[in-house]
This record gives C-alpha cells, structure tokens and sequence, in this order.
C-alpha cells in the first residue's frame, strides 16, 4: 500500500470541509504502533480527506489507547440523500460484529458451567439437532440429518469457524446445509456453525439470544443501545446503508435475532465493548487468554471468495489464525485480534493490540468503505499490519 503522504498529495484537491463531522472528545495526541504521534486535528483532516476521496457516504471512528477510547467520530451522513448528519450515538447494523459479542456471551456460559467447550452440542440433548425447526429459516436444520459428521461439532469449532459448515446456507448451489470436511479438520468462515451453537444454547438455558445477550453482555458493559433485533427506541436515529453511488437501502427492521448477524448497536456502545475487551472485564483472565489464544491456523489466500480455497504463504510471516470470535495476527506489536462486518451498505473493521492499548473502530453505512480501511488504519495508529488483500480491502486508488 502506499505511503499516506503520497495519498495525500493525491488529494489536495479534495474539500474536505464538504464532509460533516460530529465531534466528541478527543485526547490532544494519539499515540501509534510505531511510536510516532498524531494530533486529533490532523487525525480530523486526514479521515475528513480519505473518506470525501474514496466516497464514503458515512463513517464512525473511534481509536483507543492504554486501552480506552481517546478519539471518537462521526464524519459524513446517516442518510446522505436526506443529509441526515451521522452522530456517534446513530443506530447501526452491526452485522458480524455480533460474532465478538457472541464469543464473550458464549465463554461467560463457560464460565458458568453451562457449556464446555469441547464437549460436542448434539450430546447436551436427548433429540437429534437435525430434528430441530422453528418458526424461522435459521432454525431448520433438516439437512443435517443426512450429515452425520455434524455429532462431532463443540462450541470451540462454532467459535473459531472449524465446523465445516458453509457461511450461509443460501451461498450453496441447492441452498441446503453441509459439511465441507470433518468438524476440526480446518477454517470455513461460518455463521451457520454459530447459529447451531445459539439454537443449543437457547435449548439449555430456556432464554433466547436476545435474553441472554441482554443479561450476560449488554447490562455488564451499559450498552443500552444494543440488541440482536430491531428495537423502538432505535427509531428516532438510526443509519441507513448506502450503496456505492449513495443510494440507500431500504432498513431491514425485521430480522430475527442470530448470534452471528443481526446485532444492532451504536459506535458509542461498540466502544464500550471494545473497551470491556481491551480492559479485560467480566471474564476470567483465563477465559480471554482462551478467546485470544490460536485454534486453527489459516493459510488461504483470502477470507472469502474462490481464494479462499487456495493456499498461500504469502501471509506466513502475520501467521493468520482464529482464536474463539476473534481472528488474530502475530506481530512485531504482540498479538493483534481483529474482526470485521460486512452487509448490505455495512462495512466494519475492528482491530486490538492488547500488549499495546491501542486499537482502532471502524464502523461506516457506506458499501465504498472497505477501499478507504487501509488508508485509515495507517493514518490512525500507523496499523500496517492488517492483510489487506486477504481482507479484499483493496484501496479505492488501486483498483
């Protein structure tokens, strides 16, 4: 990737004033992974700059340091056609972000005894999962009744994508469930996999997702604004997606709630998870140990797509792996857990060094937004770590 100071000689033209900010408060410096420093009011500029040059209709940001919150904005619009400014406390689809916050909902249940995580789910019940309906899509797992390798599937593999389960079900030819290999035998990036576990979990616990994300997770760390389904209180400011020409999508209020997808949040609330997770609070020292230690080591080409089945070294030195929600990254900084968001208008990438304090949020309703990430992370806390092209963040000035 090149140089931000190049990019910025790209953009001199850009009227960077054009892009609405809301403002909150900051710390006058912001310290980065390479020890340099970088004032709130340059940080401004830079972002204001990438995001009017790569057409990001909105983006929130926050950067923290000695592992709390001290930069956090909202550039752009929650509804550009409307020019409806973003606020840092507006709605957002959270999309896979809800990954992370399942994994810490997950190992409080460990901590519990409600679940361990290496003993397979189909065995905390007496009748086969594959029997299992429900009144919505998710719910129905039919398919594995002629997948018998599923018997084999723990709450590790669900949280580390090892299940062999596809993504989505909808992504297969025939749109049916299947194992791609045997449960632990390697990576497939799975929300199925961790639906399966929410569907066992919901089983034991007699409570749903929701019941106990709002327990577990939510009230311990105050996010009032959060839930895995549309609430309304969320109606009087919440973001709508923009495709890449600035139309919006329509608000797809009526999801049910799913453990990997449905998470709906504000950049405000997010911050107090991330902090929740860099301070290490409502779980044992021992439970984030496990969360952020590697279960499977990834050497695909990239995350997603046709690569995603071919192997690389080409990424050997960052030694990509997944810990229990989270994937992580070795690097010259300590290990580094990130993970990201991805829906219709949505485009969300987080990223923590926990022996450093530092990390990065961000969180846009703009389908242009993954092509400015790079830029963004370099400029922010000088993140040259995060693989871009596994990612398929190619920047918007190289494609």
């Amino acid at each position: 990737m090149m140089a931000f100071s190049r990019v910025t000689a790209l953009l001199v033209a850009v009227l960077v004033g054009s892009n609405q900010v809301v403002a909150n408060d900051a710390a006058e410096t912001i310290q980065r992974l390479d020890g340099s420093q970088i004032t709130a009011s340059e940080l401004d500029a830079r972002i204001k700059a990438i995001t009017e040059a790569a057409k990001v209709h909105g983006l929130a940001m926050a950067v923290f340091n000695e592992n709390q919150a001290v930069y956090t904005r909202a550039f752009g619009y929650a509804d550009q056609p409307s020019q409806k400014p973003l606020r840092f406390d507006t709605e957002f689809y959270g999309a896979s972000l809800s990954k992370a916050v399942f994994a810490v909902l997950v190992m409080k249940l460990v901590e519990q005894n409600v679940i361990d995580l290496d003993k397979p789910l189909q065995s905390y019940l007496q009748e086969p999962l594959w029997k299992n309906r429900g009144s919505d899509w998710h719910e129905n797992l039919a398919d594995l009744e002629h997948e018998p390798r599923y018997k084999d599937i723990t709450a590790r593999m669900c949280l580390s994508h090892t299940t062999g389960l596809p993504n989505w079900r909808w992504f297969e030819p025939d749109h049916k469930l299947r194992l791609h290999f045997a449960p632990g035998e390697r990576y497939l990036y799975s929300g199925e996999g961790m639906v399966l576990l929410q569907i066992v979990l919901e089983k034991l616990t007699g409570k749903s997702i929701e019941q106990l994300a709002q327990q577990l997770v939510f009230t311990p760390y105050q996010m009032t604004m959060s839930s895995y389904q549309w609430q309304p209180r969320f109606e009087p400011d919440y973001a709508l997606g923009h495709n890449p020409q600035g139309k919006t999508y329509k608000k797809d209020k009526d999801n049910s709630p799913r453990a990997p997808s449905t998470l709906e949040t504000t950049p405000a609330d997010y911050v107090r998870f991330m902090t929740a997770v860099l301070q290490q609070k409502g779980l044992s020292k021992s439970s984030w140990q496990e969360m952020f230690s590697r279960q499977i080591r990834i050497r695909s080409r990239t995350q997603f797509g046709p690569g995603a089945n071919e192997q690389t070294d080409a990424f050997d030195p960052l030694q990509i792996s997944y810990g229990l929600g989270w994937g992580l990254l070795q690097t010259p900084k300590g290990i580094a857990a990130f993970k990201e968001g991805h829906g219709d208008g949505f485009q969300h990438y987080t990223i923590i060094f926990p022996q450093q304090g530092i990390g990065v949020m961000l969180m846009s309703n703009s389908d242009n937004a993954e092509s400015a990430f790079g830029y963004l992370l370099e400029a922010s806390i000088a993140d040259h770590y995060t693989p871009l092209k596994w990612q398929g963040y190619i920047p918007f000035d190289q494609r």
